[in-house]
């Protein structure tokens, strides 16, 4: 016969409830109520306060055999509660941190902790953006081994440890002349697990460490306009273990750089070279696109291109993610201009026929004029031209080490 039922009734057990059974009921309020999956919901996390208390008196003999008898008011001898409880428990280990297993700063329990996510880049080229894809990935991780449920061993087989009260860790008192110090050291009888588990009693398995590694599958869906940095996440796929709520897995779409298109945001851009007399006279040119098709342009006759001039196919670059738009597909042009053999004297004069005619240059009358001729730049001098500040510098640099080799010697 039991005083209260509360602290029971808070993890959903009856008052004859085995330790697994306790440990089991923490756990699944554990991951239902955790701040870390309902943090929009101050009722969770009162409830989540309200379970770790509850798991922390009734997964105790002792203080559960105190409740069973007192109720709330016998745990603190002064009616204080569930949360005196806490207090009396940090003051029992110096109120100090670091406690290790599901105790957090000051001994207090803080709940299951999450496993770290485990983040991969996923390298997708500018076409699969384009189309969609859909990338098996094999993902190695640990999961709660099926042949125990987790437990290490048969039911009953594990034991929490007496010496450090299934914490994993010790307080030692030492006294050195008048100084006492205290301080806290990794349980050597389980060597910091909490628990104890005999040899022979001990999972097949998973040899007693609860969890085994898994290889699992997943099918990672790249969407149509998805964007470089872009997450896909799949909740809890994570490594497990037992009191742990597992971490997500997270794909990074890595955008691959294209040898034709840069994208930016949901347009792309393309370089096209096109002769002299296409871009004075008009022409075609083509251009295949991500899925596969040719487009092909027209420039119309009588619109002259200039260098560096953009144009737009509208509605012909990179899908919208999730919605059914699309960007614009720019065109910058490069001229390319024939070759030093086309000019030759029937070309050039059939030019000055066709073309606009030249503009004379100005020149004052009455002025000194000297004629002069165009010709390639030597390298090495229009280097230096370009940058005398960093030439200066090399030669005052080759001084300086002229002068520390003499001093040296």
């Amino acid at each position: 016969m039991v005083k209260e039922t509360k602290l029971y009734d808070v993890l959903g057990v009856s008052v004859t409830a085995t330790e697994s059974e306790i440990k089991k009921a923490y756990r699944v309020n554990a991951l239902k109520y955790h701040p870390d999956k309902n943090q929009h919901s101050p009722d969770a996390t009162e409830k989540f306060k309200e379970i770790s208390t509850a798991y922390e008196v009734l997964s105790s003999p002792e203080k559960r055999e105190i409740y069973d008898t007192y109720g709330e008011a016998g745990l603190s001898g002064e009616g204080m509660g569930a949360s005196g409880a806490e207090d009396l428990f940090s003051q029992f280990f110096g109120g100090m941190g670091g406690m290790g297993g599901m105790f957090g700063g000051g001994g207090r329990p803080t709940g299951p902790t999450r496993s770290r996510d485990i983040v991969h880049p996923l390298r997708v080229s500018l076409e699969d953006l384009y189309r969609g894809k859909v990338s098996k990935m094999a993902l190695s991780k640990t999961v709660l081994c099926s042949s125990c449920k987790g437990l290490g061993g048969k039911e009953g087989a594990v034991k929490k440890c007496a010496s450090c009260g299934g914490v994993g860790v010790r307080v030692v008192t030492r006294q050195i002349g008048p100084m006492i110090q205290r301080y806290q050291t990794a349980c050597t009888d389980c060597n910091g697990e909490g628990e104890i588990i005999n040899e022979k009693d001990r999972c097949k398995t998973c040899r007693g460490k609860k969890v085994v590694t898994e290889k699992k599958v997943l099918e990672v869906h790249v969407d149509k306009g998805m964007v470089n940095g872009q997450k896909i996440t799949f909740p809890e796929e994570g490594d497990q273990g037992p009191d742990i709520i597992p971490g997500d897995v997270v794909f990074v779409i890595e955008e691959k750089p294209h040898d034709r298109f840069v994208r930016k945001k949901d347009d792309l851009y393309f370089k096209a070279k096109i002769d002299l007399l296409t871009a004075l006279a008009g022409g075609q040119i083509a251009v295949q696109h991500l899925d596969g098709e040719w487009l092909k342009i027209e420039i119309i006759p009588g619109e002259v291109i200039h260098p560096g001039q953009i144009k737009v196919v509208s509605g012909r670059g990179m899908p919208s993610y999730r919605h059914h738009n699309y960007g614009n597909l720019y065109v910058e042009f490069e001229i390319e201009f024939p070759p030093p053999h086309f000019a030759t004297p029937e070309a050039l004069s059939a030019l000055d026929n066709i073309l606009p005619p030249r503009i004379e240059p100005s020149i004052p009358e009455g002025v000194p004029v000297d004629e002069v001729v165009l010709a390639d730049p030597d390298p090495a001098e229009m280097s230096r031209a370009q940058h005398p500040q960093a030439t200066d510098a090399d030669q005052d640099a080759d001084m300086e080490g002229e002068r520390v080799q003499c001093a040296s010697q």
